[in-house]
């Protein structure tokens, strides 16, 4: 397969133009219920509220609201008039005096309590309930949360799936991309795609900021995490409705992934500036203690953030564009928000490549602060053997 810039072109221009139009490939009227106060909930929102929405806007919103977070089955679309689903169900896997396994289409979208080995459970909100009979009501408390214990959760859910592809899907790219290098200097196939990317990151990231006696250590870690955000952006921009780096569990889990990187990988100078600085009077050493301690736990809550808020921030936008042209029916609105809907997209996709650059970049950044050489005495002597500067 050889990529060439026209069919690139043409690929990418059709993946926008798709991408628009199937957003709303899940209707938002899906009809779901849970046992108790929240008897009738909106599939489309996974029960996001105590009554189906009725109205455009209040659909619009549990869409929104289904589309960012994550859910033990797939659902692709929906039969408003009939009620029912299409997709698949995904395996269940709870952790509740012993290991329960089963398949999510136990809960009937939620419509039933599950029954599993004599044990009851209920689905709200995504999250699973163990009750005491098959005709128990899940009951909420004041503050809408369910009074029942909530059980452990292991499950396969879309997020799962979405992050196993993915590697999966970087598994058989690189190790094509060694063999092509086995036949020669100049990669082949979707090598020819990868090697760009790859040098990138090599020159333009890790070399900069770590050093290059010290980058090739950490180029596996800085890769692999460039191309998983990457991948995982641009899987979200589809209409299959997966929204992983939108979900600050993951994006956390990412974050201290580098921050665990760069706390072992940290040699005795960083250490040194944080627990004693050089150069520093005593009294401002000890004050400077619990500042360096923070900032070393504020570095991955950045990352965290930075991710989560800007890929959840483009897909609200994205979907509440389209929403618009649902509420406003006339023939200037809906060109207008789809034109607008359009770009936006076409914005999202340049944000998947700079949100994954931006990480990778942050986190060589903080990987090559921790092993870095310091040489404070060469620094100094080299200092008082210059000449004064007379002015």
């Amino acid at each position: 397969m050889v990529l060439t810039g026209k069919s690139i072109k043409n690929t990418l221009t059709a993946l926008i133009a798709v991408i628009p139009s199937l957003f709303f490939a899940n209707p938002a009227a899906d009809t779901t219920h849970v046992h108790g106060e929240a008897a009738a909930h909106a599939e489309a929102g996974h029960h996001e509220g105590e009554h189906a929405p009725a109205d455009k806007k209040g659909k619009i919103k549990a869409f929104i609201d289904h589309h960012l977070k994550d859910s033990h089955d797939f659902v692709f679309f929906s039969d408003e008039t009939t009620g029912e689903h299409y997709g698949f169900s995904l395996p269940v896997i709870l952790l509740d005096n012993g290991l329960k396994v089963f398949s999510s289409s136990e809960f009937h979208h939620g419509e039933k309590v599950a029954e599993v080995e004599g044990n009851y459970y209920a689905l709200h909100h995504e999250k699973i309930y163990k009750l005491n009979s098959a005709t128990e009501e899940l009951s909420l408390d004041e503050h809408g949360h369910p009074r029942a214990p909530q059980v452990m959760d292991f499950s396969i859910t879309k997020n799962v799936v979405a992050m196993l592809f993915t590697a999966i899907l970087m598994f058989l790219l690189f190790t094509g991309l060694a063999k092509s290098y086995k036949k020669g200097p100049i990669p082949t196939g979707m090598g020819r795609a990868l090697e760009p990317l790859i040098l990138f990151i090599r020159d333009e990231v890790a070399i900069p900021n770590i050093g290059e006696k010290k980058y090739r250590k950490f180029m596996g870690y800085l890769l692999t995490v460039f191309f998983f955000i990457l991948i995982l952006n641009l899987i979200g921009l589809t209409p299959i409705g997966i929204n992983v780096t939108g979900n600050i569990a993951i994006t956390l889990c990412l974050a201290l992934f580098t921050f665990i990187v760069t706390q072992f990988s940290a040699n005795k100078d960083y250490w040194k500036h944080i627990f004693w600085m050089p150069d520093v009077p005593v009294i401002m050493k000890i004050v400077l203690i619990p500042i360096e301690l923070l900032g070393t736990l504020t570095k991955p809550f950045a990352l965290t953030i930075r991710l989560y808020a800007n890929i959840s921030a483009g897909h609200i936008v994205v979907m509440s564009l389209l929403g618009l042209i649902f509420v406003f029916k006339n023939w200037i609105a809906g060109p207008s928000f789809f034109g607008l809907t359009l770009f936006i997209s076409v914005i999202e996709i340049l944000v998947a490549f700079l949100q994954a650059f931006v990480f990778t970049m942050l986190s060589s950044l903080f990987i090559g602060m921790a092993v870095q050489d310091h040489h404070h005495e060469e620094d100094h002597d080299a200092h008082t053997d210059e000449e004064p500067i007379i002015i």
